[in-house]
């Protein structure tokens, strides 16, 4: 590889259509969807390595210390962390990380790829990504096209001023046109024209490319973006760009906002697997169903079942299966979807519907992820509630009191450092302390091994907003969560 690549990870969808594994609170990006890392991890691991620098991420503030926790489990450290104000699509996501590395590498070569998408073989997708380097250094703006298999109505197509070889070799050449979401019909006929491709969101160009792309044609949101970089404040090694000039960007993705106006587009045929997961039917396909068209994950069981996918997440659940055939379920502990496999693509519909109705499970997963670790209600009574805490090794919760609540707590595993007012001390595995209503209190992890312990809570009002924080060193104000 002739130049440097700064990978971007774009990580703040919320993955309705993978509903109830992907939720707004902790979306598919993060979830260990087709094997033993998440789609997160795979995708920062695939973009590192000889010739790529340390990723960019853009997120939003919810997710900022789930990236770390995961980039850390991947054993890579980020250049920077952006944190979105508010989702605006690619496009402004894209610029302000393009002006970010700009300013502290002119020129620099960027590639831009979500972080929820499946590509197995890592080697060929990193050979495309140098086939594409020399185009992405004399100026031109590159996109990747996926070799389609089906006719595909939910992506949108590249259409190729050539089809590609048999060998379906990255070689770049010039795109003749985007063309949008098909009908059946006419993804059939492109699918078997053999000269368009699937257009797969995933992009490598230099900084000052983009730049002047936006001055040309996106003038105003070049602006904007500037300023709310120019704006950004420095947060626990995070990056918060601007909130009051982030909001005047236009909500719209790159592609509409330069890439279908520009004309310095070269693509480049990628001819491995590739799949974004945008539905379950996606997940059933890459899962590998066995020769009865199965798939099941989790404690689940299928009986004489065909084209099916099961999945249960819980350990303490059966989800069975008998005689379906051409269906989806997925079991959580607060919420089972029973689908059609053709109609996985509805399951927003589901979500929307579930929203209106007030439904927690609508956004909300039963686990609760905190920059300290994790918890999940266990019992949820009158007047009281039971939890289970996952403190990380060093991590410690804020010092805190509450107006409505008192709390019992009682290690499991590990070891608590536990404050209560002036009175500070160590709590073993079996051991508990009482919090009184109203004690300054707090707990830490000070050793080297995950500390749990089981809550109780009791008192007349048991919600999360019941907080006075007085200390926090992950810089949260009164009112935050945990």
């Amino acid at each position: 590889m002739t130049a440097t690549i700064h990978p971007l990870l774009l990580c703040g969808g919320s993955g309705t259509r993978l509903w109830p594994l992907s939720r707004k609170s902790y979306p598919k990006q993060f979830a260990n969807l087709t094997g033993e890392e998440s789609l997160f991890q795979a995708s920062a691991r695939r973009l590192s390595g000889e010739g790529f620098a340390a990723p960019l991420v853009i997120t939003g503030s919810d997710f900022r210390f789930i990236v770390l926790e995961q980039l850390a489990g991947a054993e890579i450290a980020p250049a920077a962390t952006l944190i979105e104000p508010e989702g605006r699509n690619t496009a402004p996501a894209i610029l302000a990380a393009a002006l970010v590395l700009e300013a502290q590498e002119p020129g620099a070569l960027m590639l831009v790829a979500p972080s929820d998408h499946v590509i197995p073989d890592a080697d060929r997708f990193r050979a495309a990504v140098i086939a594409a380097t020399p185009a992405a250094q004399a100026g031109q703006l590159v996109t990747f096209g996926i070799r389609p298999d089906r006719a595909e109505t939910g992506y949108g197509w590249l259409e190729l001023t050539q089809a590609p070889d048999t060998e379906f070799s990255p070689l770049p050449q010039p795109l003749k046109a985007f063309v949008e979401k098909p009908d059946t019909a006419a993804a059939q006929q492109m699918l078997d024209a053999g000269s368009y491709l699937w257009n797969a969101g995933i992009f490598l160009f230099s900084t000052a490319a983009l730049i002047d792309a936006f001055q040309a044609h996106a003038p105003a949101m070049l602006d904007g973006a500037r300023k709310a970089v120019a704006a950004a404040e420095k947060d626990l090694g995070f990056t918060r760009l601007a909130p009051d000039h982030w909001a005047t960007l236009d909500d719209i993705s790159i592609d509409y906002a330069v890439m279908e106006k520009a004309d310095n587009l070269t693509v480049v045929p990628y001819g491995g697997v590739w799949s974004d997961l945008g539905g379950w039917d996606a997940v059933w396909r890459e899962s590998g169903p066995d020769a009865d068209g199965v798939v099941t994950t989790g404690p689940a069981t299928a009986v004489d079942c065909e084209n099916a996918l099961l999945r249960a997440e819980s350990e303490a659940q059966q989800l069975v299966g008998i005689g379906l055939k051409d269906v989806i379920a997925v079991a959580m502990p607060d919420a089972v979807l029973v689908a059609h496999k053709d109609r996985a693509q509805e399951v927003k519909k589901a979500v929307a519907a579930l929203k209106a109705n007030g439904a927690a499970q609508a956004e909300t997963l039963p686990r609760d992820y905190r920059p300290w670790g994790w918890f999940e209600s266990l019992v949820v009574g009158e007047r009281f509630q039971v939890k289970r805490i996952h403190v990380h090794p060093g991590a410690a919760l804020s010092l805190q009191s509450h107006h409505h609540r008192s709390e019992h707590w009682i290690v499991v595993e590990g070891t608590a450092k536990v404050t209560v007012d002036e009175d500070v001390k160590l709590v073993t595995e079996n051991q508990s302390v009482y919090i009184p209503l109203g004690a300054v209190h707090r707990m830490e992890n000070p050793g080297k091994v995950p500390m749990v312990l089981i809550e109780v809570q009791t008192g007349s009002y048991l919600g999360e907003d019941d907080i006075i924080r007085y200390e926090d060193v992950y810089a949260r104000g009164q009112g935050a969560k945990g």
